[in-house]
């Protein structure tokens, strides 16, 4: 699944307990009638991937939903959803990036003359 939109907030790396966790938040903002604000977790090594953006990039985020069952204390089971980042991609750059050389205006190619319709060709269909 895949969340489009401009960077709202990115959070500072942080780390949990002695085995390292590391987690890192970023908001993306959609941008549509309603704009939504989703909150994507990044952990462990994805969390550098956010080293190279910034507030306001429009970005496309890969992600995965993830869902957890807990049991509380007095034994009520409770569900818990997180959506975890796992690629990247700046929008603005791949816009902006020529791929492909532009197309040449429609007016640039004549119409062939030499053209008989009673010439057949061998192609199947």
């Amino acid at each position: 699944m895949e969340v489009q939109g401009k960077i709202k907030m990115i959070d500072e790396t942080k780390t949990y307990g002695n085995n390292g966790f590391r987690k890192r938040e970023l908001v993306v903002t959609t941008e549509e009638q309603y704009p939504q604000h989703i909150l994507i977790e990044f952990v462990q090594d994805k969390t550098d991937l956010l080293n190279q953006y910034q507030v306001g990039q429009s970005v496309k985020v890969s992600i995965n939903l993830r869902g957890r069952e807990w049991v509380n204390p007095q034994g009520e089971t409770k569900y818990f959803n997180s959506v975890q980042g796992w690629r990247i991609e700046n929008l603005e750059q791949a816009m902006n990036a020529p791929d492909m050389p532009p197309m040449p205006p429609a007016d640039a190619f004549e119409p062939a003359t030499n053209f008989n319709e009673e010439d057949h060709d061998d192609l199947p269909f």
